[in-house]
């Protein structure tokens, strides 16, 4: 079958690379694409939001099966473009997307239907929102309603903080539109724990758990980023914790979502707080995670075209998913300077060190090819470094070290992703 996947980033590439290994696909395209994605997949300079042009490629060159890897564009309604001219493709729709496009839209549905999660208040007007702080406990969370790359979430320790946070989402724009609404949430603590999950509108079913690393440097400290790297399996999410998620997190927000009129189909990411009163949710995602993606699809055993077609169809409880036991880190190799400024165009060297491996992987989110046909950085996060391992350990090692393998002026990464485990 012919595949299309729409996005450029690492995430896509793990997809694109998944998709490669089923024996289904005879031809793979991808829009826009990147410098490492072009070597699995036939790139198309079309942008994601492009909906119309996408549609008429996909028509064009009778594409099977298109997977929707970016939020904007399933918040966009692409899904529902693309269903309209009859085309399958693999996604939640507008009216479901809205899971991840609107926080108070899905902290109104988590009170609605008692899926456990912080308590809050949503403000529309700067002003109560500020009246609303001064009686607020503290430290306390201000959230961007809107899409705003993973990184409109502010943590405020003190009143002045907060205040400066409400100006800058609502009054100065720094998330744009995003910040029309802004959701103030109670501080939760414990480990946080991203779960992925696959769903066809009625059943669910859990991909292995991992963990981000959000914030710019060592020690967690530093501006939040789109993620600085990864570990699957999360070794804090523990078969008490899983239980209960799946009956009080899981299965619970399928069934909202399908009484609310908007059944969803395609990746639910649930972002977790294991606090002391229990696991938490501390956001949802209407997509596969980025970096969480590059370390659980490596390890999946199941053809991912068999598993997405299956949502689609709505034959999901008919499919057993399955994980490799094993273990996989990811470390970002980022730009100097993200998430704020950065320089672009280095060439980038030793990529050919992966080749031909099967425990390793370079996953490209921000890579492109320069008139000289080099490999050069074009993006805050520039590679995704992979390393499957028997254990969290060793897989932790194993990608440090190939690290090292890759060189480019302006590198820069953590030094502490999956410290804690």
């Amino acid at each position: 079958m012919k595949v299309l996947v729409v996005g450029g980033g690492g995430r896509e590439h793990a997809i694109v690379t998944a998709v490669a290994k089923s024996t289904r696909a005879e031809k793979i395209y991808c829009a826009p694409g990147n410098a490492g994605i072009a070597s699995l997949a036939e790139c198309v300079p079309i942008q994601p939001m492009e909906f119309g042009k996408l549609v008429t490629f996909a028509k064009e060159r009778k594409i099977d099966f298109t997977i929707i890897g970016m939020d904007d564009p399933l918040v966009g309604g692409i899904v529902d473009a693309f269903e309209a001219e009859g085309l399958r493709v693999f996604g939640p729709r507008k009216n479901a997307a809205i899971l991840e496009g609107s926080k108070a839209f899905s902290k109104d549905l988590m009170k609605k239907y008692n899926i456990p999660t912080a308590a809050y208040e949503s403000f529309t007007d700067a002003k109560e929102a500020l009246a609303y702080l001064e009686r607020a406990k503290l430290p306390i969370v201000l959230k961007a309603d809107g899409l705003a790359l993973g990184k409109g979430v502010l943590i405020c320790n003190t009143l002045e903080e907060a205040k400066a946070g409400v100006k800058e989402i609502m009054e100065d724009k720094k998330f744009g539109n995003a910040g029309d609404t802004i959701v103030i949430e109670e501080f939760m603590t414990g480990r946080e724990v991203s779960v992925l999950s696959f769903v066809d509108g009625n059943t669910i079913r859990l991909l292995s758990s991992a963990q981000d690393h959000k914030r710019a440097k060592d020690g967690d400290e530093g501006l939040n980023t789109g993620g600085m790297g990864t570990f699957s399996p999360s070794p804090f999410y523990t078969k008490e914790i899983d239980e209960y998620c799946k009956k009080y997190i899981y299965q619970p927000t399928v069934d909202a979502m399908k009484k609310e009129g908007r059944p969803f189909v395609g990746v639910i990411f649930f972002g977790l707080m294991l606090t002391e009163e229990g696991p938490k949710v501390l956001e949802y995602n209407a997509r596969l995670g980025d970096p969480e993606a590059q370390v659980v699809l490596p390890r999946m055993k199941n053809d991912i075209l068999d598993v997405m077609e299956a949502c689609v169809d709505g034959t999901l409880h008919t499919v057993d998913l399955q994980f490799e036991e094993n273990a996989a880190v990811c470390v970002v190799l980022a730009s100097q300077g993200y998430p704020v400024s950065y320089e672009k165009g280095f060439v980038i060297e030793g990529l050919e060190h992966f080749e031909g491996r099967e425990d390793y992987f370079c996953f490209h989110a921000g890579t492109k090819q320069n008139e000289d046909g080099q490999i050069v950085t074009n993006g805050g996060r520039v590679l995704g470094i992979t390393a499957l391992g028997n254990d969290l350990m060793q897989a932790r090692t194993k990608a440090y070290d190939a690290t090292e393998w890759v060189k480019f002026a302006n590198k820069y990464m953590r030094h502490d992703i999956g410290n804690a485990i």
